[in-house]
This record gives C-alpha cells, structure tokens and sequence, in this order.
C-alpha cells in the first residue's frame, strides 16, 4: 500500500518541487503550482504528475488542482506625443534588442487605432487564440511574443471604438497570457488621450521610452508626453532622436531634413538622459517593411538599436 511520502517521492522527479501531495483512503490529491508556465508546458506537467500517482498501488483517484501566483511584470512603455515620428518602429527594435540580451520581452502594440506590429514583425494575418477567454500572444520569428488589434481585425479594417473600449482592449492585451515574459513593451499610440490615461492607472509602468524627431515642431508634442508621465510618477528612461540624419545612397552626403540634435538640447534642458539617434535610413526603412527589423540582424543598420537596447538594458537593472 502506498504511504503519502511514497506519493510525494514518486512526483518529486515529474514536479520539480512544484507539487503538494495528501493521500487518504486511495484518493490522491495534489496540488500542482504552475507559475510561470506556458499552456503547453502546464498541460504537460498536469498529465505527467497525473500519470506517476495514478501507477502507485493504492491509488484508486488522482485529483489535481493547478494553483499560479500572479506573476509581476514590469512594464515599459515607449511613447511620443505626436505620430508620424517612427515610434512603432523604435518600440519593435528596442524589444528585439532586449530580447537579444537575454530579457524575456513581450510586446503590447497599444496603439489601438493603427497597429503596425504585425507588419513590422512580418505576422501578418496571425490571430492570436485564447484559453479560458484569456488571450494567447503570438509568436514572432524574433524572440519575443506580440499581442496587437492589427491581430485581431480585419486588415484595413476601422477600429471606431470610443475610449473605454479601447482601454479595455489594451488590460485584455496586457493582462494576455505571457508566460515567463518578465518584461513588457508597450507601443503606445501617440498623444496624452484615454489609452495613455487607462495605461497608466491600471498598469503603471515602471519607465517610459520617449520618441521624437529632431525638429521643435516634435519636440513640443514630446514635452507634453514626458508632462503626463511626471505628474503620474512614472520616470523617463530617457529620449530618443527618429530619423536624425539622412546619408544619400548615391553620395555619401548627410543631410538633416529635420533638423539635428533638437532631442540631445532637449534632454538636457530637462535633466533627463539621451538614448542615442537613429539615422533616417533607407535600410530602416526597407527593412521594416518587410518585416525584417534592423535590430534582428548584425547590419550597419542594426548598431543604433543595439546602442538604444544596451541603454535602456542597462536602466532596467537599477
């Protein structure tokens, strides 16, 4: 006959620790904690613990229930005050580039009203599917699981929603299923509106990325942005100057069609740290249309994002 330390030693092996075990008159009861684990792998765990009691003589029922801590997860979000500034782009490249530095990265495109991370992560047409009416990310060819509305409507399809709908889209992304992601990038849409308000109270992040071109015109929009963060005690990682310098494929020449440094003398005006400039490139550019982002690969193209990453890598270790 099997004793309840016959239980707890056949399940140690299968469990990894993770199983508490009671037997009593041939029902073995076992609760399994499954924090941290994907679909599959709990699935798989159950059913492997299920099993090893199951072969004990003695035991006549096997009662499994699965118990999980709700993980913590920091959440990053990289934000511009206005669009048009390639803050999409920065948002897929920098997560990328933490991916790349062993961070375990989820990606949340926010940016409820034109999502462009399927494209910008080559996972067009990909819905994602959902267990227990909590959303299942998607897996990307890049190290990271995303989570988009570009997903989860038809291409080209309006999103007419109004601010409550759109900020119940984004807790159902964020609070998605992200496994043993520890970190979460948020692409934000731009301006200070409902989405970014929502964002905020319900999931505070811990830092915010903020995006601009050069020129005053962006920068302007960008102060308003990195105001919203401030009065809600969320700290800025830093800034981050979008298409600063143009090199000509056919000259060499560099040009600064909007501008140079605006971002650089506005950082510093405000004390806060400077993340680096992204050349406007046309292998940015191309790439990113293809769903081949820059900071995947080892390009020339690919040295400013991993400067971003080593950057930002670096804050979240404080």
């Amino acid at each position: 006959m099997t004793e309840p330390q016959d239980l707890s030693a056949a399940l140690a092996p299968v469990s990894a620790g993770r199983a508490t075990v009671r037997l009593e008159a041939g029902r073995a009861d076992v609760v399994l904690d499954v924090t941290g684990l994907a679909p599959e792998t709990r699935d798989a765990l159950e059913a492997e613990v299920r099993s090893a009691a199951a072969a004990l003589p003695g035991v006549a029922e096997v009662r499994v229930l699965l118990t999980s801590e709700r993980r913590t997860r920091r959440i990053l979000a990289v934000a511009s005050g206005k669009g048009g500034v390639g803050k999409s782009t920065v948002a897929a490249n920098l997560a990328i580039g933490l991916a790349r530095r062993g961070i375990k990265v989820g990606l949340v495109d926010a940016d409820i009203y034109g999502p462009s991370q399927p494209k910008l992560l080559g996972v067009e047409g990909v819905k994602p599917q959902a267990r227990d009416k909590v959303l299942l990310p998607i897996e990307t060819p890049f190290g990271l699981k995303m989570l988009s509305m570009g997903g989860l409507v038809a291409e080209g399809q309006a999103i007419a929603w109004r601010g409550p709908m759109a900020g119940g889209a984004l807790g159902q992304m964020v609070d998605a299923d992200w496994g043993d992601a520890e970190l979460l990038v948020l692409d934000l849409p731009p301006g200070t509106g409902d989405v970014q308000l929502t964002m905020i109270q319900k999931h505070k992040p811990a830092g915010a990325v903020i995006v601009s071109t050069p020129q005053d015109l962006a920068l302007i929009d960008a102060t308003r942005a990195i105001d919203l963060f401030n009065k809600a005690g969320v700290p800025i990682v830093g800034l981050v100057e979008n298409m600063a310098g143009y090199c000509c494929p056919h000259c060499g020449g560099v040009s600064d069609p909007f501008g140079s440094g605006g971002a650089e003398k506005a950082a510093g005006a405000m004390g806060l740290p400077f993340l680096g400039r992204i050349p406007l490139a046309m292998a940015i550019r191309s790439a990113s249309d293809a769903g081949t982002p820059p900071a995947a690969g080892d390009t020339e193209s690919s040295a400013a994002f991993g400067a971003l990453a080593d950057s930002v890598s670096e804050w979240l270790k404080r």
